[in-house]
């Protein structure tokens, strides 16, 4: 079984890779689990962010790496939170992340907008070694819009707030199939496999 370092300490995004990487032939291995701190994100977009921790896991584990970097951007907004997602409340870099105070900036920012279209964004990056010239790079969308009222138990971060219309529920009301077969995640991890296939496998 192929082994793969998986650069992220986000328990909810590790939940959904675990899931999105059950039917392929990977041991897939949390990076914190090999004590690997997580790298810095100092970029304006989300493929090179996400190339950044690939790059930097793979180099500490010596093994292949995947990552991604991900986020809600609200058209309204500019494109905010975008690259900050996970920090948008965050007055200090020492400051600690919070799902919900980020979902009561972000409401409160909408207050008196009429747009409430809003999409999640996710850009993959696979890595067979730190310095990989050619690593592959797949990215993933799903559009909504933002309710003020938060619903669901399930997900993390903005999806209590993120409604699918399609669905009739938020994204925090989705089973887990339902979620992984639109979630930008879920397609952008499609996408890769597919990339996968056309180059006859992996080698890590």
């Amino acid at each position: 079984m192929r082994k793969i370092v998986i650069a992220s300490n986000n328990p909810g995004k590790l939940r959904e890779f675990a899931t999105l990487l059950a039917p392929f032939s990977f041991e897939a291995i949390p990076q914190a689990a090999l004590g690997i701190c997580e790298a810095d994100e100092p970029f304006a977009t989300f493929v090179e962010n996400a190339l950044a921790k690939a790059r930097h896991a793979s180099r500490a584990a010596q093994l292949s790496a995947l990552a991604d970097d991900s986020g809600i951007c609200v058209p309204a907004l500019g494109g905010a939170p975008g690259v900050w997602s996970a920090r948008y409340a965050n007055h200090g870099a020492g400051e600690p992340k919070s799902d919900a105070r980020n979902n009561e900036k972000l409401i409160r920012d909408l207050a008196d907008k009429d747009d409430r279209r809003a999409f999640y964004y996710c850009s993959l990056v696979l890595v067979r070694h730190a310095d990989d010239p050619h690593p592959l790079i797949a990215d993933g969308e799903c559009w909504g819009e933002i309710v003020e009222t938060p619903r669901g138990q399930g997900g993390f971060g903005y999806d209590p707030h993120f409604f699918l219309r399609q669905y009739g529920k938020t994204a925090a009301e989705l089973t887990d199939e339902e979620k992984n077969r639109i979630s930008h995640r879920g397609l952008a991890m499609r996408e890769l496999a597919a990339k996968l296939k056309s180059q006859r496998g992996f080698s890590g």
